[in-house]
């Protein structure tokens, strides 16, 4: 069982208007847990902070204060210790398209992966790989991908391909920034649905971020609430959703669309 803990993150950047020192303040003291198994979804307008939390976990930002830490262990700032961190803690981003290369194949956005992490011990061994990654998502058959670029494929399609990759390393942690949102309505809870069967079957720790209030209840065992760079209300997903304590969460809700009043509701209830 593996946990990754947040402590304190802050992050600050550069502003241009001058503010506070020059300073803008997207991310102040935010603390959480994600554990094997458990999936905490992390909800807030656009700019609250979100994905900014997310980058700096898996470390495409440095945080300015603050620690995480991977089963009691910092950190480490470069070298084979990062390296593993990097593997055990994958991300899925907003945009499939623009988080796969146009120039290069399905199978190399897999292999790749593979080899970095040295996860075969042939040229045969990794097709096998590659193969058994896309079967893993759904893609089948998979021969019929391998060859293909991502504008050969649709939305829904490229975004199992960059979760088969995020899977590649065998990771621990997995990080999902808002992975249905560019999709078409029509398949985003295959995606999600996906994604939660991967979490059980792999005992993974999801950090799920998220604008969509619903699946936040009905894909997350906890919710965070975040508003200007701080987590403002933190719970159980159906004690946040059925209960909100701060008002923000209350004006969040009640600019949401009533789930229950959705022809899908019933579906996406019973297949979570």
């Amino acid at each position: 069982m593996s946990t990754l803990s947040v402590n304190g993150l802050i992050k600050d950047f550069p502003s241009r208007s001058g503010g506070a020192r020059g300073r803008f303040r997207a991310v102040n003291d935010v603390s959480f847990e994600l554990t094997s198994g458990r999936t905490v979804a992390l909800v807030g307008e656009s700019g609250s902070g979100k994905s900014t939390v997310a980058r700096m976990i898996a470390q495409l930002e440095k945080p300015t204060a603050g620690s995480i830490e991977l089963d009691g262990l910092k950190i480490a700032s470069a070298g084979r210790a990062l390296r593993r961190y990097r593997s055990a803690v994958q991300m899925v981003f907003q945009d499939p398209f623009a988080s796969l290369n146009p120039y290069h194949s399905i199978s190399h956005h897999l292999r790749r992966p593979l080899q970095l992490n040295r996860q075969a011990e042939s040229a045969a061994g990794y097709d096998r790989e590659v193969l058994r990654l896309l079967e893993r998502v759904n893609l089948t058959p998979a021969p019929d991908f391998i060859h293909r670029r991502p504008h050969e494929l649709s939305g829904g399609q490229r975004q199992r391909v960059a979760i088969a990759r995020a899977l590649a390393p065998k990771p621990r942690v997995l990080i999902a920034d808002e992975p249905v949102s560019m999709l078409d309505v029509s398949i985003r809870l295959g995606v999600l649905n996906l994604m939660a069967q991967l979490q059980r079957e792999e005992d993974l720790a999801v950090l799920y971020i998220t604008h969509d209030l619903a699946t936040a209840r009905h894909f997350s065992d906890e919710i965070l609430v975040m508003y200007r760079g701080e987590v403002v209300e933190h719970g159980p997903s159906d004690a946040v959703i059925l209960d909100p304590r701060h008002e923000y969460t209350k004006r969040l809700l009640a600019a949401a669309p009533d789930p229950g009043t959705h022809p899908r509701f019933a579906e996406l209830q019973g297949r979570a």
